[in-house]
Protein backbone atom coordinates (compact mmCIF):
# COMPACT_ATOMS: atom_id res chain seq x y z
CA UNK A 1 0.00 0.00 0.00
CA UNK A 2 1.25 3.68 -0.82
CA UNK A 3 0.29 5.39 2.35
CA UNK A 4 0.78 9.29 2.66
CA UNK A 5 0.50 11.30 5.63
CA UNK A 6 -1.26 14.20 6.06
CA UNK A 7 -1.91 14.94 10.08
CA UNK A 8 -0.97 12.49 13.25
CA UNK A 9 -5.00 11.68 12.81
CA UNK A 10 -5.12 11.39 9.21
CA UNK A 11 -3.47 9.17 6.37
CA UNK A 12 -4.89 8.55 2.76
CA UNK A 13 -4.25 6.19 -0.06
CA UNK A 14 -4.80 5.07 -3.41
CA UNK A 15 -7.01 2.21 -3.92
CA UNK A 16 -7.53 -0.20 -1.70
CA UNK A 17 -8.08 -4.16 -1.59
CA UNK A 18 -9.84 -6.11 0.72
CA UNK A 19 -6.71 -8.17 1.45
CA UNK A 20 -5.08 -4.94 2.81
CA UNK A 21 -7.25 -4.45 6.16
CA UNK A 22 -5.16 -6.94 8.10
CA UNK A 23 -2.13 -4.88 7.31
CA UNK A 24 -4.14 -1.46 8.16
CA UNK A 25 -5.03 -2.65 11.68
CA UNK A 26 -1.63 -3.99 12.07
CA UNK A 27 -0.42 -0.59 11.02
CA UNK A 28 -2.44 1.03 14.29
CA UNK A 29 -5.41 2.58 12.02
CA UNK A 30 -8.64 2.33 13.41
CA UNK A 31 -11.38 3.49 10.99
CA UNK A 32 -11.51 3.89 7.05
CA UNK A 33 -13.34 6.17 4.41
CA UNK A 34 -13.85 5.48 0.82
CA UNK A 35 -13.92 8.46 -1.26
CA UNK A 36 -14.38 6.41 -4.36
CA UNK A 37 -17.93 5.52 -5.99
CA UNK A 38 -17.91 2.27 -7.07
CA UNK A 39 -17.31 1.18 -10.35
CA UNK A 40 -14.97 3.68 -11.66
CA UNK A 41 -12.44 1.05 -12.73
CA UNK A 42 -12.57 -2.91 -14.24
CA UNK A 43 -9.72 -3.36 -11.19
CA UNK A 44 -11.69 -2.00 -8.21
CA UNK A 45 -13.16 -3.66 -5.48
CA UNK A 46 -16.83 -2.37 -4.89
CA UNK A 47 -17.14 -0.77 -0.96
CA UNK A 48 -18.77 -3.39 0.37
CA UNK A 49 -16.12 -5.58 0.22
CA UNK A 50 -13.55 -3.44 1.66
CA UNK A 51 -16.77 -2.69 4.57
CA UNK A 52 -16.86 -6.85 5.00
CA UNK A 53 -12.92 -6.83 5.43
CA UNK A 54 -13.29 -4.05 7.57
CA UNK A 55 -15.83 -5.26 10.03
CA UNK A 56 -13.51 -8.64 10.22
CA UNK A 57 -10.52 -6.88 11.19
CA UNK A 58 -12.50 -4.32 14.05
CA UNK A 59 -12.34 -1.68 11.83
CA UNK A 60 -14.95 1.00 11.07
CA UNK A 61 -15.89 2.10 7.52
CA UNK A 62 -17.37 4.86 6.17
CA UNK A 63 -18.57 5.76 2.23
CA UNK A 64 -17.78 8.75 1.70
CA UNK A 65 -17.92 9.07 -2.38
CA UNK A 66 -17.47 11.86 -4.93
CA UNK A 67 -16.57 12.13 -8.16
CA UNK A 68 -13.29 12.79 -9.40
CA UNK A 69 -12.59 16.55 -9.69
CA UNK A 70 -15.82 17.57 -8.34
CA UNK A 71 -15.96 17.44 -4.34
CA UNK A 72 -17.99 19.85 -3.07
CA UNK A 73 -17.60 22.30 0.20
CA UNK A 74 -20.16 19.97 1.61
CA UNK A 75 -18.57 16.66 1.42
CA UNK A 76 -15.62 18.76 3.00
CA UNK A 77 -17.79 19.49 5.57
CA UNK A 78 -19.32 15.81 6.13
CA UNK A 79 -15.41 14.79 5.81
CA UNK A 80 -14.70 17.23 8.87
CA UNK A 81 -17.78 15.55 10.76
CA UNK A 82 -16.55 12.38 9.79
CA UNK A 83 -13.11 12.65 11.24
CA UNK A 84 -14.63 14.12 13.95
CA UNK A 85 -16.78 11.13 14.85
CA UNK A 86 -14.06 8.45 13.97
CA UNK A 87 -11.51 6.56 16.13
CA UNK A 88 -8.40 7.91 15.47
CA UNK A 89 -6.00 7.36 13.04
CA UNK A 90 -7.82 7.40 10.51
CA UNK A 91 -7.03 6.10 6.59
CA UNK A 92 -9.28 7.79 3.45
CA UNK A 93 -8.91 6.44 0.40
CA UNK A 94 -10.15 6.93 -3.64
CA UNK A 95 -8.57 6.44 -6.36
CA UNK A 96 -5.17 8.26 -6.57
CA UNK A 97 -5.38 9.79 -2.97
CA UNK A 98 -6.42 13.28 -4.37
CA UNK A 99 -9.98 13.06 -3.71
CA UNK A 100 -9.36 12.02 -0.12
CA UNK A 101 -6.22 14.94 0.02
CA UNK A 102 -8.92 17.70 -1.35
CA UNK A 103 -11.93 16.86 1.47
CA UNK A 104 -9.56 17.30 3.76
CA UNK A 105 -8.18 20.61 2.77
CA UNK A 106 -11.92 21.79 2.41
CA UNK A 107 -12.97 20.24 5.87
CA UNK A 108 -9.97 22.51 6.97
CA UNK A 109 -10.54 25.95 5.46
CA UNK A 110 -11.02 28.89 7.65
CA UNK A 111 -9.37 26.67 10.55
CA UNK A 112 -6.32 26.01 9.30
CA UNK A 113 -4.09 28.75 7.17
CA UNK A 114 -3.63 28.15 3.73
CA UNK A 115 -0.17 27.94 3.44
CA UNK A 116 0.10 25.28 6.18
CA UNK A 117 -2.75 23.26 3.74
CA UNK A 118 -0.64 23.56 0.94
CA UNK A 119 2.50 22.52 3.11
CA UNK A 120 0.93 19.18 4.60
CA UNK A 121 -0.76 18.16 1.11
CA UNK A 122 2.32 18.97 -0.85
CA UNK A 123 4.63 16.68 1.97
CA UNK A 124 2.21 14.02 1.27
CA UNK A 125 2.20 13.69 -2.69
CA UNK A 126 -0.38 15.98 -3.49
CA UNK A 127 -0.67 19.22 -5.34
CA UNK A 128 -3.44 21.02 -4.09
CA UNK A 129 -2.73 25.19 -5.64
CA UNK A 130 -6.17 24.13 -7.98
CA UNK A 131 -7.92 23.63 -5.14
CA UNK A 132 -6.49 26.64 -2.84
CA UNK A 133 -7.53 29.14 -5.43
CA UNK A 134 -11.05 27.66 -5.69
CA UNK A 135 -11.38 28.02 -1.73
CA UNK A 136 -9.57 32.10 -2.50
CA UNK A 137 -11.98 32.33 -5.41
CA UNK A 138 -15.52 31.73 -3.79
CA UNK A 139 -15.48 28.03 -4.66
CA UNK A 140 -15.05 28.58 -8.42
CA UNK A 141 -11.74 27.31 -10.17
CA UNK A 142 -10.54 30.26 -12.51
CA UNK A 143 -9.94 28.24 -15.88
CA UNK A 144 -7.84 31.07 -17.46
CA UNK A 145 -4.81 30.22 -14.66
CA UNK A 146 -3.19 26.70 -16.44
CA UNK A 147 -1.20 24.10 -14.70
CA UNK A 148 -0.42 23.04 -17.99
CA UNK A 149 -0.49 23.59 -21.98
CA UNK A 150 -0.42 21.18 -24.44
CA UNK A 151 -0.72 20.98 -28.04
CA UNK A 152 -2.77 17.60 -27.91
CA UNK A 153 -4.72 16.54 -24.83
CA UNK A 154 -5.71 12.90 -24.71
CA UNK A 155 -8.15 11.59 -21.85
CA UNK A 156 -7.63 7.95 -21.30
CA UNK A 157 -4.55 5.53 -21.07
CA UNK A 158 -5.84 2.89 -22.05
CA UNK A 159 -5.87 1.12 -26.05
CA UNK A 160 -7.66 4.08 -28.02
CA UNK A 161 -5.93 7.08 -26.18
CA UNK A 162 -2.40 4.79 -26.59
CA UNK A 163 -3.17 4.17 -29.75
CA UNK A 164 -4.08 7.62 -30.78
CA UNK A 165 -0.74 8.48 -29.41
CA UNK A 166 0.84 6.38 -31.38
CA UNK A 167 -0.41 7.01 -34.72
CA UNK A 168 -0.08 10.81 -34.38
CA UNK A 169 3.60 10.36 -33.06
CA UNK A 170 4.68 7.34 -36.31
CA UNK A 171 3.01 10.30 -38.43
CA UNK A 172 4.38 13.80 -37.11
CA UNK A 173 7.23 12.69 -34.38
CA UNK A 174 8.14 15.60 -32.10
CA UNK A 175 4.42 16.39 -31.49
CA UNK A 176 3.68 17.73 -27.27
CA UNK A 177 1.35 15.44 -26.36
CA UNK A 178 0.13 14.40 -22.92
CA UNK A 179 -2.17 11.72 -21.90
CA UNK A 180 -4.30 12.21 -18.67
CA UNK A 181 -5.04 9.24 -16.85
CA UNK A 182 -5.14 8.20 -12.80
CA UNK A 183 -4.85 4.25 -13.82
CA UNK A 184 -1.19 2.53 -12.49
CA UNK A 185 -2.09 -0.12 -14.17
CA UNK A 186 -3.02 -1.06 -18.36
CA UNK A 187 -4.99 -3.68 -18.57
CA UNK A 188 -5.28 -6.10 -21.74
CA UNK A 189 -9.35 -6.86 -21.32
CA UNK A 190 -9.63 -8.92 -24.33
CA UNK A 191 -7.78 -11.63 -22.63
CA UNK A 192 -9.70 -11.35 -19.68
CA UNK A 193 -12.45 -14.24 -21.16
CA UNK A 194 -9.37 -16.85 -21.62
CA UNK A 195 -8.28 -15.79 -17.96
CA UNK A 196 -11.96 -17.40 -17.14
CA UNK A 197 -11.49 -20.20 -18.79
CA UNK A 198 -7.74 -21.00 -17.36
CA UNK A 199 -6.01 -20.51 -20.29
CA UNK A 200 -4.16 -17.59 -19.20
CA UNK A 201 -2.48 -16.38 -16.20
CA UNK A 202 -3.94 -12.99 -15.09
CA UNK A 203 -0.44 -11.22 -15.07
CA UNK A 204 -0.45 -11.29 -18.66
CA UNK A 205 -2.90 -9.22 -19.05
CA UNK A 206 -1.68 -6.35 -16.59
CA UNK A 207 1.14 -3.97 -17.77
CA UNK A 208 2.17 -0.66 -15.88
CA UNK A 209 1.11 2.38 -17.50
CA UNK A 210 4.79 4.16 -17.64
CA UNK A 211 6.09 0.98 -19.40
CA UNK A 212 3.28 0.96 -22.34
CA UNK A 213 3.31 5.07 -22.47
CA UNK A 214 4.57 6.21 -25.86
CA UNK A 215 7.77 7.62 -25.81
CA UNK A 216 8.05 11.65 -25.86
CA UNK A 217 4.11 12.18 -24.47
CA UNK A 218 3.20 13.64 -20.98
CA UNK A 219 1.35 11.63 -18.77
CA UNK A 220 -0.52 13.40 -16.23
CA UNK A 221 -1.70 10.85 -13.75
CA UNK A 222 -5.04 12.49 -12.65
CA UNK A 223 -8.52 11.78 -13.58
CA UNK A 224 -10.76 14.68 -15.37
CA UNK A 225 -13.49 16.25 -13.70
CA UNK A 226 -14.82 18.95 -16.26
CA UNK A 227 -14.86 20.14 -19.94
CA UNK A 228 -14.71 23.87 -20.83
CA UNK A 229 -14.37 23.99 -24.66
CA UNK A 230 -15.03 27.17 -25.39
CA UNK A 231 -12.07 27.73 -23.60
CA UNK A 232 -10.30 24.90 -24.56
CA UNK A 233 -9.39 23.51 -21.28
CA UNK A 234 -9.99 20.62 -19.08
CA UNK A 235 -10.18 20.69 -15.16
CA UNK A 236 -8.88 17.75 -13.30
CA UNK A 237 -9.69 16.43 -9.98
CA UNK A 238 -7.66 18.82 -7.39
CA UNK A 239 -9.31 21.52 -9.32
CA UNK A 240 -5.82 21.98 -11.81
CA UNK A 241 -6.47 23.29 -15.09
CA UNK A 242 -4.97 21.96 -18.53
CA UNK A 243 -5.55 23.41 -21.70
CA UNK A 244 -4.80 22.27 -25.69
CA UNK A 245 -5.28 22.86 -29.09
CA UNK A 246 -6.83 19.73 -29.73
CA UNK A 247 -8.21 17.21 -27.63
CA UNK A 248 -9.05 13.54 -27.86
CA UNK A 249 -11.23 11.75 -25.59
CA UNK A 250 -11.55 8.01 -25.35
CA UNK A 251 -12.34 7.07 -21.37
CA UNK A 252 -14.01 3.70 -21.82
CA UNK A 253 -16.84 2.90 -20.00
CA UNK A 254 -18.65 3.11 -16.32
CA UNK A 255 -19.52 -0.65 -15.22
CA UNK A 256 -22.72 -0.48 -13.11
CA UNK A 257 -22.21 -2.81 -10.70
CA UNK A 258 -25.04 -1.08 -8.52
CA UNK A 259 -26.76 -1.61 -11.18
CA UNK A 260 -28.30 -4.65 -10.80
CA UNK A 261 -29.88 -4.86 -7.09
CA UNK A 262 -27.90 -7.17 -5.11
CA UNK A 263 -24.80 -8.02 -7.30
CA UNK A 264 -22.07 -5.42 -5.81
CA UNK A 265 -22.80 -7.15 -2.28
CA UNK A 266 -21.81 -10.56 -3.64
CA UNK A 267 -19.36 -10.25 -6.65
CA UNK A 268 -16.77 -12.65 -6.00
CA UNK A 269 -18.66 -14.80 -3.60
CA UNK A 270 -21.75 -17.28 -3.05
CA UNK A 271 -21.22 -18.55 -6.57
CA UNK A 272 -21.12 -14.83 -8.52
CA UNK A 273 -18.55 -13.70 -10.72
CA UNK A 274 -17.82 -11.58 -13.79
CA UNK A 275 -15.05 -11.80 -16.46
CA UNK A 276 -15.62 -8.09 -16.64
CA UNK A 277 -13.86 -6.98 -13.67
CA UNK A 278 -9.88 -8.68 -13.58
CA UNK A 279 -9.81 -9.67 -10.00
CA UNK A 280 -12.49 -11.50 -10.69
CA UNK A 281 -11.81 -13.56 -13.67
CA UNK A 282 -9.97 -16.36 -11.83
CA UNK A 283 -12.67 -16.72 -9.42
CA UNK A 284 -14.71 -17.48 -12.85
CA UNK A 285 -12.45 -20.40 -13.62
CA UNK A 286 -12.30 -21.24 -10.10
CA UNK A 287 -16.07 -21.96 -10.00
CA UNK A 288 -16.18 -23.37 -13.31
CA UNK A 289 -13.62 -26.37 -12.20
CA UNK A 290 -15.71 -26.95 -8.60
CA UNK A 291 -18.58 -27.32 -10.13
CA UNK A 292 -19.70 -31.15 -11.01
CA UNK A 293 -23.79 -30.80 -11.12
CA UNK A 294 -26.08 -27.74 -10.87
CA UNK A 295 -27.21 -24.69 -12.33
CA UNK A 296 -25.42 -22.14 -14.18
CA UNK A 297 -26.41 -18.36 -15.63
CA UNK A 298 -24.59 -16.66 -17.74
CA UNK A 299 -26.49 -13.03 -18.28
CA UNK A 300 -26.46 -10.34 -20.48
CA UNK A 301 -27.38 -6.44 -20.05
CA UNK A 302 -29.05 -4.21 -22.25
CA UNK A 303 -26.90 -2.65 -25.19
CA UNK A 304 -24.56 -0.87 -25.38
CA UNK A 305 -21.74 -3.38 -23.61
CA UNK A 306 -18.33 -3.62 -24.38
CA UNK A 307 -17.54 -6.79 -26.71
CA UNK A 308 -21.09 -7.77 -26.75
CA UNK A 309 -20.06 -11.11 -27.28
CA UNK A 310 -18.14 -11.53 -23.90
CA UNK A 311 -21.00 -13.46 -21.99
CA UNK A 312 -21.37 -15.98 -24.29
CA UNK A 313 -18.17 -16.83 -24.89
CA UNK A 314 -17.35 -17.10 -20.99
CA UNK A 315 -20.67 -19.69 -21.25
CA UNK A 316 -19.08 -21.34 -24.73
CA UNK A 317 -15.39 -21.82 -22.71
CA UNK A 318 -17.35 -22.98 -19.79
CA UNK A 319 -19.74 -25.55 -21.29
CA UNK A 320 -16.59 -27.42 -22.95
CA UNK A 321 -14.80 -27.53 -19.55
CA UNK A 322 -17.68 -29.45 -18.30
CA UNK A 323 -17.83 -31.82 -21.48
CA UNK A 324 -14.29 -32.46 -21.19
CA UNK A 325 -14.64 -33.37 -17.97
CA UNK A 326 -17.78 -35.57 -18.28
CA UNK A 327 -20.44 -33.25 -16.49
CA UNK A 328 -22.27 -31.42 -18.72
CA UNK A 329 -24.99 -33.47 -18.78
CA UNK A 330 -25.73 -32.84 -14.79
CA UNK A 331 -25.42 -29.19 -15.45
CA UNK A 332 -28.23 -27.02 -16.46
CA UNK A 333 -26.82 -23.98 -18.28
CA UNK A 334 -29.09 -21.47 -18.90
CA UNK A 335 -27.83 -18.23 -21.38
CA UNK A 336 -30.90 -14.74 -20.20
CA UNK A 337 -29.87 -12.04 -22.84
CA UNK A 338 -32.32 -8.76 -22.47
CA UNK A 339 -31.66 -8.76 -26.20
CA UNK A 340 -33.98 -10.31 -28.86
CA UNK A 341 -31.01 -12.25 -30.65
CA UNK A 342 -27.99 -13.99 -30.05
CA UNK A 343 -26.06 -12.24 -31.97
CA UNK A 344 -26.28 -8.71 -33.59
CA UNK A 345 -25.19 -10.48 -37.22
CA UNK A 346 -26.88 -12.82 -38.26
CA UNK A 347 -24.44 -14.37 -40.69
CA UNK A 348 -22.65 -15.28 -37.12
CA UNK A 349 -25.97 -16.98 -35.23
CA UNK A 350 -26.11 -20.68 -37.50
CA UNK A 351 -22.39 -21.47 -36.16
CA UNK A 352 -23.29 -20.58 -32.53
CA UNK A 353 -26.42 -22.49 -32.28
CA UNK A 354 -24.25 -25.53 -33.27
CA UNK A 355 -22.86 -24.90 -29.66
CA UNK A 356 -26.19 -23.91 -28.30
CA UNK A 357 -27.54 -27.10 -29.30
CA UNK A 358 -23.93 -28.99 -28.39
CA UNK A 359 -24.05 -28.05 -24.77
CA UNK A 360 -28.06 -27.92 -24.46
CA UNK A 361 -27.85 -24.36 -23.54
CA UNK A 362 -31.78 -22.98 -22.67
CA UNK A 363 -31.96 -19.27 -24.56
CA UNK A 364 -33.83 -17.07 -22.79
CA UNK A 365 -33.95 -13.46 -24.81
CA UNK A 366 -35.98 -10.07 -23.55
CA UNK A 367 -34.68 -11.21 -20.26
CA UNK A 368 -33.10 -8.59 -17.74
CA UNK A 369 -30.94 -9.56 -14.74
CA UNK A 370 -32.23 -6.62 -11.93
CA UNK A 371 -31.53 -8.69 -8.46
CA UNK A 372 -29.24 -11.28 -7.42
CA UNK A 373 -29.53 -12.86 -3.62
CA UNK A 374 -26.27 -14.18 -3.10
CA UNK A 375 -26.55 -16.60 -0.18
CA UNK A 376 -29.98 -17.40 -1.37
CA UNK A 377 -28.84 -18.49 -4.77
CA UNK A 378 -31.06 -16.59 -6.56
CA UNK A 379 -31.79 -14.36 -9.38
CA UNK A 380 -34.58 -12.57 -10.55
CA UNK A 381 -34.66 -11.14 -13.88
CA UNK A 382 -37.09 -8.83 -15.83
CA UNK A 383 -38.77 -9.81 -18.95
CA UNK A 384 -41.95 -7.65 -21.14
CA UNK A 385 -45.29 -9.52 -22.00
CA UNK A 386 -47.09 -8.80 -25.12
CA UNK A 387 -49.16 -6.26 -23.69
CA UNK A 388 -46.32 -4.21 -22.50
CA UNK A 389 -46.01 -5.25 -18.60
CA UNK A 390 -43.36 -7.00 -17.33
CA UNK A 391 -43.11 -10.20 -15.14
CA UNK A 392 -40.38 -11.02 -12.74
CA UNK A 393 -38.84 -14.37 -13.71
CA UNK A 394 -36.50 -15.68 -10.72
CA UNK A 395 -34.14 -18.62 -11.14
CA UNK A 396 -31.82 -20.75 -8.47
CA UNK A 397 -28.13 -21.14 -9.64
CA UNK A 398 -25.22 -22.61 -8.02
CA UNK A 399 -23.07 -20.62 -10.87
CA UNK A 400 -23.85 -17.14 -11.49
CA UNK A 401 -21.70 -15.12 -14.59
CA UNK A 402 -23.14 -11.65 -14.54
CA UNK A 403 -22.38 -8.58 -16.69
CA UNK A 404 -23.23 -5.33 -14.87
CA UNK A 405 -24.99 -2.15 -17.12
CA UNK A 406 -22.54 -0.06 -19.06
CA UNK A 407 -22.99 3.76 -19.61
CA UNK A 408 -20.52 6.85 -20.57
CA UNK A 409 -18.40 7.75 -17.26
CA UNK A 410 -20.20 10.43 -15.25
CA UNK A 411 -17.72 13.19 -16.36
CA UNK A 412 -18.84 12.58 -20.06
CA UNK A 413 -22.85 12.08 -19.17
CA UNK A 414 -22.88 15.32 -17.83
CA UNK A 415 -20.33 17.05 -19.90
CA UNK A 416 -21.02 20.05 -23.17
CA UNK A 417 -19.31 17.17 -25.13
CA UNK A 418 -22.21 14.18 -24.89
CA UNK A 419 -25.58 13.90 -26.97
CA UNK A 420 -29.02 13.44 -24.97
CA UNK A 421 -27.72 9.55 -24.01
CA UNK A 422 -24.63 10.81 -22.53
CA UNK A 423 -22.26 9.58 -25.09
CA UNK A 424 -19.49 11.38 -26.49
CA UNK A 425 -21.35 13.18 -29.87
CA UNK A 426 -19.13 12.48 -32.93
CA UNK A 427 -19.16 12.14 -36.53
CA UNK A 428 -19.21 8.05 -37.22
CA UNK A 429 -17.06 8.98 -40.16
CA UNK A 430 -14.58 11.07 -39.43
CA UNK A 431 -15.05 10.83 -35.54
CA UNK A 432 -14.62 14.65 -35.06
CA UNK A 433 -16.79 16.06 -32.67
CA UNK A 434 -19.85 17.61 -34.32
CA UNK A 435 -19.81 20.50 -32.33
CA UNK A 436 -16.46 21.67 -31.93
CA UNK A 437 -13.79 21.10 -34.96
CA UNK A 438 -10.74 20.39 -32.35
CA UNK A 439 -12.45 17.84 -30.26
CA UNK A 440 -12.85 14.27 -31.77
CA UNK A 441 -13.30 11.16 -29.34
CA UNK A 442 -13.15 7.53 -30.01
CA UNK A 443 -13.30 4.19 -27.89
CA UNK A 444 -16.68 2.89 -26.19
CA UNK A 445 -17.70 6.32 -24.86
CA UNK A 446 -18.40 7.65 -28.39
CA UNK A 447 -22.04 7.40 -29.78
CA UNK A 448 -21.00 5.37 -32.98
CA UNK A 449 -23.17 2.39 -33.65
CA UNK A 450 -20.00 0.11 -34.07
CA UNK A 451 -19.26 -2.75 -31.65
CA UNK A 452 -17.12 -1.68 -28.56
CA UNK A 453 -13.87 -3.45 -29.25
CA UNK A 454 -10.72 -3.03 -28.94
CA UNK A 455 -10.42 -4.12 -32.73
CA UNK A 456 -12.75 -1.21 -33.15
CA UNK A 457 -10.22 1.46 -31.45
CA UNK A 458 -7.26 0.12 -33.29
CA UNK A 459 -9.18 0.92 -36.83
CA UNK A 460 -10.39 4.04 -34.91
CA UNK A 461 -7.26 5.63 -33.90
CA UNK A 462 -5.05 6.23 -37.51
CA UNK A 463 -8.40 8.00 -38.44
CA UNK A 464 -8.49 10.43 -35.77
CA UNK A 465 -4.60 10.48 -35.97
CA UNK A 466 -4.73 12.01 -39.72
CA UNK A 467 -7.79 13.91 -39.00
CA UNK A 468 -6.21 15.65 -36.38
CA UNK A 469 -3.00 16.18 -37.89
CA UNK A 470 -5.30 18.07 -40.60
CA UNK A 471 -7.04 20.58 -38.34
CA UNK A 472 -3.17 21.60 -37.46
CA UNK A 473 -2.56 21.81 -41.25
CA UNK A 474 0.04 19.13 -41.41
CA UNK A 475 -2.01 16.91 -43.43
CA UNK A 476 -4.72 16.39 -46.22
CA UNK A 477 -7.80 14.60 -46.97
CA UNK A 478 -9.75 13.32 -45.12
CA UNK A 479 -9.81 9.68 -43.15
CA UNK A 480 -12.78 7.95 -42.59
CA UNK A 481 -13.99 4.93 -39.98
CA UNK A 482 -16.17 2.05 -41.71
CA UNK A 483 -17.32 1.23 -38.15
CA UNK A 484 -14.92 -2.42 -38.54
CA UNK A 485 -15.17 -4.02 -35.64
CA UNK A 486 -14.59 -7.81 -34.04
CA UNK A 487 -15.68 -10.43 -31.84
CA UNK A 488 -13.96 -13.59 -31.33
CA UNK A 489 -16.29 -16.06 -30.07
CA UNK A 490 -14.56 -18.48 -28.42
CA UNK A 491 -17.26 -21.60 -28.77
CA UNK A 492 -14.91 -23.96 -27.65
CA UNK A 493 -11.18 -24.58 -26.61
CA UNK A 494 -8.91 -24.35 -29.17
CA UNK A 495 -12.21 -23.18 -31.63
CA UNK A 496 -13.70 -19.43 -32.71
CA UNK A 497 -16.12 -17.88 -34.89
CA UNK A 498 -14.17 -14.49 -35.72
CA UNK A 499 -17.03 -12.35 -35.99
CA UNK A 500 -15.75 -9.23 -37.97
CA UNK A 501 -18.46 -6.19 -39.33
CA UNK A 502 -18.76 -2.79 -40.27
CA UNK A 503 -21.72 -0.25 -39.67
CA UNK A 504 -25.21 -1.85 -40.15
CA UNK A 505 -23.67 -5.51 -39.45
CA UNK A 506 -22.22 -6.17 -43.13
CA UNK A 507 -19.27 -8.49 -42.78
CA UNK A 508 -16.19 -7.48 -43.47
CA UNK A 509 -13.20 -10.54 -43.12
CA UNK A 510 -9.64 -9.33 -42.92
CA UNK A 511 -8.64 -12.90 -44.23
CA UNK A 512 -9.35 -14.61 -47.22
CA UNK A 513 -11.93 -17.42 -46.66
CA UNK A 514 -9.35 -20.46 -47.41
CA UNK A 515 -7.34 -19.48 -44.53
CA UNK A 516 -10.39 -18.21 -42.02
CA UNK A 517 -13.63 -18.75 -42.79
CA UNK A 518 -15.20 -16.46 -40.34
CA UNK A 519 -18.58 -18.06 -40.25
CA UNK A 520 -17.63 -21.34 -39.27
CA UNK A 521 -15.71 -21.85 -35.94
CA UNK A 522 -12.23 -22.06 -36.77
CA UNK A 523 -8.81 -23.55 -35.20
CA UNK A 524 -6.69 -20.96 -36.93
CA UNK A 525 -8.81 -18.30 -35.51
CA UNK A 526 -8.10 -19.54 -32.08
CA UNK A 527 -4.56 -19.53 -32.55
CA UNK A 528 -5.12 -15.82 -33.80
CA UNK A 529 -6.88 -14.77 -30.69
CA UNK A 530 -4.33 -17.40 -28.45
CA UNK A 531 -1.33 -16.56 -29.47
CA UNK A 532 -0.83 -13.77 -32.10
CA UNK A 533 -3.30 -10.60 -31.06
CA UNK A 534 -1.48 -10.23 -27.58
CA UNK A 535 1.16 -9.40 -29.57
CA UNK A 536 -0.05 -7.36 -31.63
CA UNK A 537 -1.95 -5.56 -29.21
CA UNK A 538 1.44 -4.83 -27.11
CA UNK A 539 3.75 -4.38 -29.58
CA UNK A 540 1.76 -3.31 -32.92
CA UNK A 541 -1.38 -1.61 -31.80
CA UNK A 542 -0.04 0.41 -29.17
CA UNK A 543 3.01 1.39 -30.53
CA UNK A 544 1.42 2.92 -33.69
CA UNK A 545 2.06 -0.23 -36.40
CA UNK A 546 -1.06 -0.28 -38.38
CA UNK A 547 -1.01 -3.59 -39.55
CA UNK A 548 -4.55 -3.79 -40.99
CA UNK A 549 -5.75 -0.78 -39.42
CA UNK A 550 -4.87 1.99 -42.68
CA UNK A 551 -7.87 4.23 -42.74
CA UNK A 552 -10.28 4.83 -45.96
CA UNK A 553 -8.73 7.93 -47.46
CA UNK A 554 -11.12 10.48 -49.47
CA UNK A 555 -9.67 13.68 -50.87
Amino acid sequence: MDIHTLTGELSVAPQIAAHDLKALKEAGFKAIICNRPDGEAADQPNFEEIERAAHDQGLQARYLPAESGKVTDEQGAAFGALMAELPKPVMAYCRTGMRSTTMWALSQAGQMPLPQIIEKSSKAGFDLKGVVRRIVNGGKTPVEVADATHDIVIIGGGAAGISVASSLLARSPGLDIAIIDPADIHYYQPGWTLVGAGVFDPATTARTMASVLPRGVHWIKSAVAAFEPERNAVILDGCRVVKYQQLVVCPGLKLDWHGIEGLAETLGRNGVTSNYRYDLAPYTWHLVQQLHRGKAIFSQPPMPIKCAGAPQKAMYLSADHWRRNGVLGAIDIQFCNAGAVLFGVADYVPALMEYVKAYNIGLNFGQTLVSVDGPGKKAVFSQAKADGTKESITREFDMLHAVPPQKAPDFIRVSPLSDAAGWIDVDPGTLRHKQFANIFGLGDATNTTNAKTAAAARKQAPTVAHNLLVTRGTAKGEARYDGYGSCPLTVARGKIVLAEFTYGGKVAPSFPKWLIEGTRPSTLAWYLKERILPPLYWQAMLKGREWLAQPEMTT
